[in-house]
Protein backbone atom coordinates (compact mmCIF):
# COMPACT_ATOMS: atom_id res chain seq x y z
CA UNK A 1 0.00 0.00 0.00
CA UNK A 2 2.89 2.14 0.65
CA UNK A 3 4.29 1.12 -2.43
CA UNK A 4 1.67 2.39 -4.24
CA UNK A 5 0.76 5.61 -2.57
CA UNK A 6 4.56 6.54 -3.08
CA UNK A 7 4.24 5.88 -7.08
CA UNK A 8 1.25 7.94 -7.22
CA UNK A 9 2.94 10.86 -5.38
CA UNK A 10 6.11 10.32 -7.95
CA UNK A 11 3.24 10.61 -10.86
CA UNK A 12 1.99 13.64 -9.55
CA UNK A 13 5.04 15.68 -8.91
CA UNK A 14 6.07 14.08 -12.80
CA UNK A 15 3.10 15.80 -13.62
CA UNK A 16 3.43 19.13 -11.62
CA UNK A 17 6.99 19.27 -13.26
CA UNK A 18 5.44 18.54 -16.71
CA UNK A 19 3.06 21.46 -16.52
CA UNK A 20 5.81 23.99 -15.12
CA UNK A 21 8.36 23.42 -17.24
CA UNK A 22 7.46 23.77 -20.79
CA UNK A 23 10.21 22.99 -23.29
CA UNK A 24 11.21 25.73 -25.06
CA UNK A 25 11.93 25.39 -29.13
CA UNK A 26 14.83 27.29 -30.74
CA UNK A 27 12.31 29.92 -32.02
CA UNK A 28 11.13 30.89 -28.67
CA UNK A 29 14.86 30.90 -26.84
CA UNK A 30 15.89 33.14 -29.81
CA UNK A 31 12.70 35.81 -29.68
CA UNK A 32 13.39 35.90 -25.63
CA UNK A 33 17.25 36.49 -26.42
CA UNK A 34 15.92 39.02 -29.26
CA UNK A 35 13.36 40.34 -27.01
CA UNK A 36 16.04 41.24 -23.83
CA UNK A 37 18.62 42.32 -26.06
CA UNK A 38 16.76 44.89 -27.73
CA UNK A 39 14.73 46.18 -24.07
CA UNK A 40 18.21 45.73 -22.51
CA UNK A 41 19.35 48.97 -24.75
CA UNK A 42 16.45 50.73 -24.97
CA UNK A 43 17.04 50.92 -20.99
CA UNK A 44 20.35 51.91 -21.00
CA UNK A 45 19.85 54.41 -23.84
CA UNK A 46 17.28 55.99 -21.43
CA UNK A 47 18.93 55.78 -18.57
CA UNK A 48 22.72 56.90 -19.84
CA UNK A 49 21.17 60.65 -20.62
CA UNK A 50 21.13 61.23 -17.38
CA UNK A 51 24.03 59.12 -16.30
CA UNK A 52 26.42 61.56 -18.07
CA UNK A 53 25.02 64.71 -17.20
CA UNK A 54 25.59 63.67 -13.89
CA UNK A 55 29.45 62.47 -14.04
CA UNK A 56 29.84 65.58 -15.96
CA UNK A 57 28.62 67.98 -12.73
CA UNK A 58 30.93 65.47 -9.88
CA UNK A 59 33.82 65.71 -12.28
CA UNK A 60 36.51 68.38 -12.61
CA UNK A 61 35.29 71.26 -14.53
CA UNK A 62 38.48 71.39 -17.16
CA UNK A 63 37.95 67.81 -18.00
CA UNK A 64 34.17 68.33 -18.66
CA UNK A 65 35.45 71.40 -20.91
CA UNK A 66 37.32 69.58 -22.52
CA UNK A 67 35.18 66.68 -23.13
CA UNK A 68 37.51 64.15 -21.87
CA UNK A 69 34.42 63.06 -19.60
CA UNK A 70 32.58 60.01 -20.84
CA UNK A 71 32.15 56.98 -18.85
CA UNK A 72 33.64 57.55 -15.71
CA UNK A 73 33.76 60.78 -13.47
CA UNK A 74 37.66 62.28 -12.71
CA UNK A 75 38.32 64.57 -10.30
CA UNK A 76 35.03 63.89 -8.38
CA UNK A 77 33.70 67.23 -6.56
CA UNK A 78 30.54 69.00 -5.68
CA UNK A 79 32.12 72.46 -6.30
CA UNK A 80 29.27 72.81 -9.17
CA UNK A 81 25.95 72.07 -7.16
CA UNK A 82 27.52 74.54 -4.18
CA UNK A 83 27.95 77.37 -6.83
CA UNK A 84 24.50 76.65 -7.93
CA UNK A 85 22.74 77.06 -4.72
CA UNK A 86 24.57 80.82 -4.28
CA UNK A 87 22.26 81.55 -7.16
CA UNK A 88 20.38 84.76 -5.50
CA UNK A 89 16.82 83.67 -4.93
CA UNK A 90 17.68 80.31 -5.30
CA UNK A 91 16.04 78.91 -1.89
CA UNK A 92 13.06 80.42 -2.20
CA UNK A 93 12.03 79.58 -5.33
CA UNK A 94 12.82 76.04 -3.80
CA UNK A 95 10.16 76.60 -1.06
CA UNK A 96 7.83 78.49 -3.30
CA UNK A 97 8.02 75.14 -5.91
CA UNK A 98 8.28 72.76 -2.79
CA UNK A 99 5.01 74.42 -1.76
CA UNK A 100 3.31 74.57 -4.80
CA UNK A 101 4.07 70.80 -5.59
CA UNK A 102 2.72 70.06 -1.98
CA UNK A 103 -0.50 71.79 -1.57
CA UNK A 104 -1.38 71.75 -5.28
CA UNK A 105 -1.00 67.90 -5.48
CA UNK A 106 -2.65 67.10 -2.09
CA UNK A 107 -5.96 69.15 -3.01
CA UNK A 108 -6.18 67.83 -6.61
CA UNK A 109 -5.68 64.43 -5.32
CA UNK A 110 -8.70 64.80 -3.03
CA UNK A 111 -11.23 67.05 -5.41
CA UNK A 112 -10.24 64.55 -8.08
CA UNK A 113 -10.68 61.16 -5.68
CA UNK A 114 -14.06 63.14 -4.76
CA UNK A 115 -15.34 64.12 -7.77
CA UNK A 116 -14.51 60.55 -9.43
CA UNK A 117 -16.28 58.99 -6.79
CA UNK A 118 -19.68 61.53 -7.01
CA UNK A 119 -20.07 61.22 -10.90
CA UNK A 120 -20.36 57.46 -10.58
CA UNK A 121 -23.50 57.93 -8.79
CA UNK A 122 -26.80 57.85 -10.53
CA UNK A 123 -28.54 60.28 -7.88
CA UNK A 124 -26.05 63.25 -8.79
CA UNK A 125 -28.41 66.08 -10.05
CA UNK A 126 -27.86 66.32 -13.80
CA UNK A 127 -25.17 63.68 -13.76
CA UNK A 128 -24.51 63.11 -17.11
CA UNK A 129 -24.44 67.05 -18.31
CA UNK A 130 -21.67 67.71 -15.46
CA UNK A 131 -19.47 64.72 -16.67
CA UNK A 132 -19.90 65.51 -20.44
CA UNK A 133 -19.14 69.64 -19.75
CA UNK A 134 -16.31 68.25 -18.26
CA UNK A 135 -14.97 66.03 -20.85
CA UNK A 136 -15.42 68.60 -23.07
CA UNK A 137 -12.78 71.06 -21.32
CA UNK A 138 -10.16 68.45 -21.86
CA UNK A 139 -10.50 69.46 -25.90
CA UNK A 140 -11.20 73.03 -25.92
CA UNK A 141 -9.93 76.15 -24.55
CA UNK A 142 -9.81 79.43 -25.17
CA UNK A 143 -6.09 80.32 -25.99
CA UNK A 144 -3.67 81.78 -23.97
CA UNK A 145 -4.50 85.34 -23.98
CA UNK A 146 -8.54 84.91 -22.86
CA UNK A 147 -6.57 82.67 -20.15
CA UNK A 148 -4.57 85.57 -18.94
CA UNK A 149 -7.24 87.83 -19.13
CA UNK A 150 -9.58 85.48 -17.08
CA UNK A 151 -6.72 85.17 -14.21
CA UNK A 152 -6.09 88.59 -14.09
CA UNK A 153 -10.34 89.19 -13.44
CA UNK A 154 -9.91 86.73 -10.79
CA UNK A 155 -6.87 88.28 -9.08
CA UNK A 156 -4.63 85.60 -10.09
CA UNK A 157 -1.39 87.39 -11.21
CA UNK A 158 1.19 88.21 -8.95
CA UNK A 159 -0.60 86.01 -6.71
CA UNK A 160 0.77 82.50 -4.80
CA UNK A 161 -2.93 81.01 -5.76
CA UNK A 162 -2.36 81.08 -9.02
CA UNK A 163 0.37 77.75 -8.63
CA UNK A 164 -2.75 76.07 -6.47
CA UNK A 165 -6.37 77.26 -8.39
CA UNK A 166 -6.01 76.26 -11.54
CA UNK A 167 -4.83 72.98 -11.29
CA UNK A 168 -7.22 71.85 -8.26
CA UNK A 169 -9.67 70.24 -10.88
CA UNK A 170 -8.13 68.48 -13.39
CA UNK A 171 -11.04 65.87 -15.78
CA UNK A 172 -8.36 63.89 -16.81
CA UNK A 173 -7.49 62.89 -13.19
CA UNK A 174 -11.19 62.35 -12.42
CA UNK A 175 -12.02 60.17 -15.41
CA UNK A 176 -9.28 57.74 -14.20
CA UNK A 177 -10.72 58.09 -11.00
CA UNK A 178 -14.23 57.52 -11.92
CA UNK A 179 -13.21 54.58 -13.97
CA UNK A 180 -11.34 53.07 -11.01
CA UNK A 181 -14.31 53.59 -8.66
CA UNK A 182 -16.17 51.94 -11.47
CA UNK A 183 -14.55 48.56 -11.10
CA UNK A 184 -14.82 48.39 -7.02
CA UNK A 185 -17.76 46.09 -5.95
CA UNK A 186 -20.69 47.66 -5.86
CA UNK A 187 -21.82 45.15 -2.93
CA UNK A 188 -19.37 46.37 -0.64
CA UNK A 189 -21.15 50.35 -1.00
CA UNK A 190 -24.55 48.42 -0.85
CA UNK A 191 -23.60 46.64 2.54
CA UNK A 192 -22.45 49.91 4.10
CA UNK A 193 -25.68 51.71 2.96
CA UNK A 194 -27.52 48.78 4.81
CA UNK A 195 -25.12 49.40 7.76
CA UNK A 196 -26.41 53.20 8.03
CA UNK A 197 -23.69 54.62 6.21
CA UNK A 198 -23.50 58.14 4.44
CA UNK A 199 -22.05 59.11 1.19
CA UNK A 200 -18.98 60.70 3.24
CA UNK A 201 -18.38 57.96 5.63
CA UNK A 202 -18.67 55.58 2.22
CA UNK A 203 -16.29 57.95 0.50
CA UNK A 204 -13.61 58.38 2.91
CA UNK A 205 -13.66 54.66 5.03
CA UNK A 206 -14.27 52.30 2.25
CA UNK A 207 -13.70 53.87 -1.33
CA UNK A 208 -10.64 56.33 -0.62
CA UNK A 209 -8.11 53.57 1.26
CA UNK A 210 -9.39 51.21 -1.73
CA UNK A 211 -8.16 53.55 -4.53
CA UNK A 212 -4.92 54.76 -3.11
CA UNK A 213 -3.64 52.66 -6.50
CA UNK A 214 -4.92 55.50 -8.63
CA UNK A 215 -4.79 58.43 -6.05
CA UNK A 216 -0.96 57.37 -6.22
CA UNK A 217 -0.96 57.50 -9.97
CA UNK A 218 -2.43 61.00 -10.19
CA UNK A 219 -0.33 62.17 -7.46
CA UNK A 220 2.56 61.41 -9.59
CA UNK A 221 1.38 63.15 -12.35
CA UNK A 222 0.13 66.25 -10.32
CA UNK A 223 3.62 66.18 -8.44
CA UNK A 224 5.29 66.41 -11.70
CA UNK A 225 3.45 68.74 -13.57
CA UNK A 226 3.72 71.07 -10.68
CA UNK A 227 7.65 70.62 -9.95
CA UNK A 228 8.10 71.16 -13.63
CA UNK A 229 5.82 74.14 -14.27
CA UNK A 230 7.52 77.25 -15.79
CA UNK A 231 4.49 79.10 -18.08
CA UNK A 232 2.54 80.10 -15.09
CA UNK A 233 4.99 81.29 -13.08
CA UNK A 234 6.38 83.29 -16.06
CA UNK A 235 3.50 84.81 -17.54
CA UNK A 236 1.10 85.46 -14.08
CA UNK A 237 4.16 86.26 -11.36
CA UNK A 238 6.60 87.95 -13.65
CA UNK A 239 6.28 91.04 -11.32
CA UNK A 240 7.03 89.47 -8.44
CA UNK A 241 10.55 87.62 -7.95
CA UNK A 242 9.40 86.47 -4.84
CA UNK A 243 6.83 83.95 -6.33
CA UNK A 244 9.18 82.84 -9.06
CA UNK A 245 9.05 79.14 -9.00
CA UNK A 246 12.49 77.38 -9.07
CA UNK A 247 12.46 76.17 -12.90
CA UNK A 248 11.27 79.98 -13.82
CA UNK A 249 14.60 81.19 -11.27
CA UNK A 250 16.77 78.31 -13.10
CA UNK A 251 15.52 79.96 -16.58
CA UNK A 252 16.98 83.08 -15.99
CA UNK A 253 20.55 82.00 -14.67
CA UNK A 254 20.56 79.62 -17.73
CA UNK A 255 19.85 82.87 -19.94
CA UNK A 256 22.41 85.21 -17.97
CA UNK A 257 25.15 82.39 -18.41
CA UNK A 258 24.34 81.82 -22.40
CA UNK A 259 24.95 85.55 -22.56
CA UNK A 260 27.69 85.43 -21.02
CA UNK A 261 29.02 82.47 -23.52
CA UNK A 262 27.98 85.11 -26.17
CA UNK A 263 30.44 87.84 -25.06
CA UNK A 264 32.85 85.84 -25.17
CA UNK A 265 32.35 84.33 -28.37
CA UNK A 266 32.18 87.65 -29.97
CA UNK A 267 36.02 88.06 -28.73
CA UNK A 268 34.49 91.86 -26.25
CA UNK A 269 37.76 92.89 -24.95
CA UNK A 270 35.87 94.70 -22.18
CA UNK A 271 34.50 91.81 -20.71
CA UNK A 272 36.20 91.32 -17.05
CA UNK A 273 38.13 87.71 -16.71
CA UNK A 274 34.97 86.80 -13.54
CA UNK A 275 32.67 86.69 -16.85
CA UNK A 276 34.97 85.09 -19.05
CA UNK A 277 35.50 82.28 -16.30
CA UNK A 278 31.40 81.66 -15.69
CA UNK A 279 30.69 81.94 -19.30
CA UNK A 280 33.06 79.24 -20.11
CA UNK A 281 31.55 77.13 -17.63
CA UNK A 282 27.85 77.41 -19.89
CA UNK A 283 27.83 73.78 -20.45
CA UNK A 284 28.24 72.91 -16.97
CA UNK A 285 25.59 75.00 -15.95
CA UNK A 286 23.60 73.70 -17.76
CA UNK A 287 24.10 70.25 -16.78
CA UNK A 288 24.12 70.96 -13.20
CA UNK A 289 20.74 72.90 -13.63
CA UNK A 290 18.99 69.89 -15.24
CA UNK A 291 20.05 67.63 -12.78
CA UNK A 292 18.91 70.04 -9.94
CA UNK A 293 15.33 69.60 -11.55
CA UNK A 294 15.42 65.90 -12.15
CA UNK A 295 17.12 64.57 -9.13
CA UNK A 296 13.46 65.00 -6.78
CA UNK A 297 11.38 63.66 -8.86
CA UNK A 298 13.94 60.76 -9.64
CA UNK A 299 13.80 60.31 -5.87
CA UNK A 300 10.53 60.15 -5.28
CA UNK A 301 9.09 58.36 -8.42
CA UNK A 302 10.13 54.23 -7.52
CA UNK A 303 8.62 54.95 -4.37
CA UNK A 304 5.67 55.23 -6.24
CA UNK A 305 5.97 53.00 -9.09
CA UNK A 306 3.67 50.17 -7.99
CA UNK A 307 0.90 51.68 -7.41
CA UNK A 308 1.70 53.79 -10.89
CA UNK A 309 1.43 50.81 -13.06
CA UNK A 310 -1.54 48.82 -11.01
CA UNK A 311 -3.40 51.95 -10.71
CA UNK A 312 -2.77 52.66 -14.38
CA UNK A 313 -4.35 49.81 -15.46
CA UNK A 314 -6.97 49.28 -13.50
CA UNK A 315 -8.05 52.97 -14.20
CA UNK A 316 -7.93 52.22 -19.00
CA UNK A 317 -10.26 48.50 -18.14
CA UNK A 318 -13.75 50.70 -19.05
CA UNK A 319 -14.64 54.20 -20.09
Amino acid sequence: MENLTLKKKGENAGLSDNTTHIKQTPGDIVFNVINYLFFGVFTLSCIFPFYYIFINTISDNELVKSGAITLIPRGITISNYIAMFKVNDLWNSVVVTVGRTLIGTCLMVFVSGLAGYLVTKEEMWHRKFWYRFLVITMYFNAGLIPWYLNMSMLGLTNNFMAYIIPGIVSPYNIILVKTYVESIPSEIEESAFMDGASYWTIFCKIIWPLSKPILATIAIFGAVGHWNSFQDSLILNSNSPELFTLQHRLYIYLNQSSNLGAIVASGTSSTDSAAIAGAMNTKIIQYTISMVTIIPILCVYPFLMKYFEKGLMLGAVKG
